[in-house]
């Protein structure tokens, strides 16, 4: 008789949406999706005072993301959510 060692990894629904954002950002994302992803990863997400553009931002980064509320979202926003949350993900490790 073998043994097998199964490794399983979990993964927060966050981390799920952020990475299906990264292997499509053609998908039909919203505002929502949005939301949840910086929700998760300590990302202020503020809506538009009037307008239509939601600021992001996160302490430890000087930049202040910039989204549409239009939906879809365009696919170029979308990777500039990804980075911003690699960078925000990068600057977490650096400190801890």
């Amino acid at each position: 008789m073998r043994l097998v060692t199964l490794t399983v990894a979990f993964m927060s629904q966050a981390e799920k949406r952020l990475e299906a954002m990264r292997n499509n950002p053609l998908g039909d994302w919203t505002i929502a999706d949005v939301e949840a992803v910086c929700r998760a990863f300590g990302i202020a997400c503020h809506p538009p005072a009037r307008g239509s553009h939601y600021d992001l931002s996160h302490p430890s980064l000087p930049e202040i993301l910039t989204v549409p509320f239009k939906r879809p979202i365009r696919p170029v926003y979308i990777r500039k959510l990804v980075a911003f949350v690699d960078r925000v993900r990068d600057s977490s490790d650096v400190r801890s």
